[in-house]
């Protein structure tokens, strides 16, 4: 029931607004009692904490096992890391924006929880493009963090563009998106 839970709040989170979402509509959605809702989560809050948590971890498990594959170079991992986040977006799409567009509704200790993680994703990232930068496959004369943060903001952006069902697909666009990212860090 916990799944069914998180999974129609997504739906209505993705459709209203977590604001516009009341407790009373997410168990409406189930044909459920709200004693139900409140036996899995204390709050609307720790419910949009559980799906932020979710995904986040899912991503972070996702970039170790790619960052930890010692037969790629950095480039090939940055495109896997790439690819992975946009199809990530396709097949996770409503979770995708949820976690974009609603984190402000996060209190501050929760929020605080999910900005570590995503922190540590962005270090991660970072520490492969330094590592990049020092083994000469990418230009080692831009700051890695703005580097870094070019990457993430240009594929996590795609969330509100990129169709699964459009002319592309997740791996094209992720290889596209790649190739414009990395030409610019690319050593000449």
């Amino acid at each position: 029931m916990k799944e069914k839970i998180m999974a129609a709040s997504i739906e209505l989170f993705e459709q209203k607004g977590f604001s516009e979402t009341s407790i009373q509509d997410i168990v409406d959605m189930l044909g459920v009692t709200k004693g139900t809702f409140y036996y899995y989560f204390k709050s609307k809050e720790e419910l949009l904490m559980n799906i932020h948590l979710r995904y986040i971890e899912g991503l972070l498990e996702k970039q170790k096992n790619i960052m930890e594959d010692a037969t790629k170079t950095v480039k090939e991992k940055v495109l896997e890391i790439v690819y992975m986040l946009i199809h990530n977006i396709e097949k996770q799409g409503r979770q995708a924006r949820i976690f974009f567009r609603e984190m402000k509704h996060l209190s501050e200790e929760h929020l605080k929880k999910i900005v570590e993680k995503r922190d540590l994703f962005r270090y991660n990232l970072q520490s492969l493009i330094e590592e990049g930068m020092r083994n000469g496959e990418l230009r080692d004369d831009l700051p890695p963090s703005i580097a870094t943060l070019t990457v993430l903001g240009a594929v996590n952006w795609s969330y509100q563009w990129f169709q699964p069902d459009g002319e592309l697909s997740d791996f094209e666009v992720a290889k596209h998106m790649a190739v414009i990212l990395l030409e610019g860090m690319e050593k000449k």
